[in-house]
């Protein structure tokens, strides 16, 4: 996977801004979504993740979880790719994203990151 720029980072992280500001509105703060589940649908999956950290973001096998990822993550509503790309980071970016997410390994958020940028780059337009 190429190095992104960071302007095009800025983009993504202003594109999560947007379309979560977005959603939250015309949803009544994601009213629609069962937040339990999908909670614990994020739980499966990332403990189906953890012995995969040692293969390539891009591997076959994380990028199939991957898919699962974003289908929960759609129930909220579609992030565009640009969108995906920065809920990675700000799965990075804050300490309590990053917290709960190291809590299933400690290179769990990092790892997630880059997998859900090539997710993004590969499966989504912008």
């Amino acid at each position: 996977m190429k190095k992104l720029s960071t302007e095009y980072l800025a983009e993504c992280r202003n594109a999560l801004n947007a379309e979560q500001t977005r959603s939250l509105a015309t949803t009544d703060n994601w009213s629609h979504v069962d937040k339990q589940q999908a909670h614990l649908d994020w739980d499966v999956l990332y403990k189906e993740l953890t012995p995969l950290l040692e293969r390539s973001p891009s591997s076959p096998e994380v990028q199939a979880l991957m898919t699962r990822h974003y289908a929960v993550a759609s129930r909220f509503y579609a992030p565009s790719k640009q969108a995906y790309i920065g809920l990675g980071l700000f799965y990075q970016e804050n300490q309590d994203m990053k917290n709960f997410h190291n809590a299933y390994h400690p290179n769990m958020v990092d790892f997630l990151g880059e997998a859900m940028c090539v997710y993004a780059q590969g499966h989504l337009s912008a």
